[in-house]
């Protein structure tokens, strides 16, 4: 691990106390097969993850109001895609859930964001434990450039200062967890950076899984894939949320129909529908609703 992947690593976190110590003032995983939700799943999930409740969010850029207080529920093991045009606000609605929109300068969030029963904007919760709970899969693959395919999924948990694992052992099972394992199990020694763009947003989704969090966010994870490469990522997604809750932004409704549970539909920095994905696309309840997915604007 070089100098230059270290400070990239220490660039994607915030460490309050400068410590790098996470505190773990969040929920536990549970390994029942129970989801707590009465829209659960048909199938039963392989891990319990905890899901996500927003009340009253507002999000500013400088005096720039993004965010008009948006409250919405994402169901545990679920997929919830939120569409709508550019400038919307669903990718800084995206950034508030996880505590990143903060690191922007001059931005602040207010409202209450519970994952599970604990507000990750409590004054006594770890920014640090915050995101590694609630993981980030960004728009463009982002493999650390001079480590290697095995050391890119080992990096979140070298970071995280992680203990008493078996490295191999997890970095198999995270990169088998996304998909990756049998096209580079041969080439693990090989740099990351090497693979093609599909495979690459994968070795990302496996250094997100890999830490264990509970909720992954998903930023655009395709708009830069081929379609053979997007089918695989979508495939992924189906998969992933038996064992995590995930939040999925995409301009593709196309997409959001095929991987959502539900879609919730931003515009102008407002909510203005969340509802099952058929109903969203089939029989929306807000005419603004209608026209987006119908492409009368957008």
């Amino acid at each position: 691990m070089t100098d230059r992947d270290l400070k990239t690593m220490d660039d994607q976190r915030t460490t309050p106390d400068g410590s790098g110590a996470p505190r773990a003032p969040l929920p536990n995983r549970s390994t029942s097969g129970a989801v707590g939700a009465s829209d659960a799943p048909a199938r039963e999930v392989e891990q319990a993850a905890p899901g996500i409740a927003v009340t009253d969010l507002d999000a500013y850029y400088g005096a720039a109001h993004a965010i008009k207080g948006v409250s919405i529920d994402y169901a545990p093991n679920r997929v919830t895609a939120m569409i709508g045009p550019s400038g919307s606000g669903k990718s800084t609605v995206l950034r508030c859930l996880n505590r990143m929109h903060e690191e922007i300068p001059g931005a602040r969030a207010t409202g209450q964001v519970l994952l599970d029963t604990e507000d990750i904007y409590g004054s006594s919760v770890d920014v640090v434990a915050v995101r590694r709970a609630i993981g980030m899969v960004f728009q463009k693959p982002n493999p650390f450039p001079t480590m290697s395919i095995f050391d890119n999924v080992a990096a979140g948990l070298k970071l995280n200062g992680i203990k008493g694992v078996d490295l191999k052992q997890r970095v198999e099972d995270s990169l088998r967890g996304a998909g990756l394992w049998e096209e580079v199990k041969d080439r693990l020694a090989e740099p990351g950076i090497g693979l093609s763009g599909g495979q690459q947003q994968r070795l990302c989704i496996a250094r997100t899984i890999a830490v264990e969090p509970q909720v992954i966010l998903m930023d655009e994870p395709c708009s830069a894939l081929d379609p053979i490469a997007t089918l695989k990522i979508e495939e992924l997604i189906d998969d992933l949320k038996q064992r995590f809750t995930i939040i999925i932004v995409t301009h593709n409704m196309q997409q959001a129909a095929r991987v959502a549970d539900t879609t919730a539909f931003f515009l102008a920095g407002e909510l203005v529908e969340h509802a099952p994905t058929d109903k969203v696309f089939t029989n929306p309840g807000d005419e603004r609703t209608e026209q987006y997915v119908t492409g009368k604007f957008g």
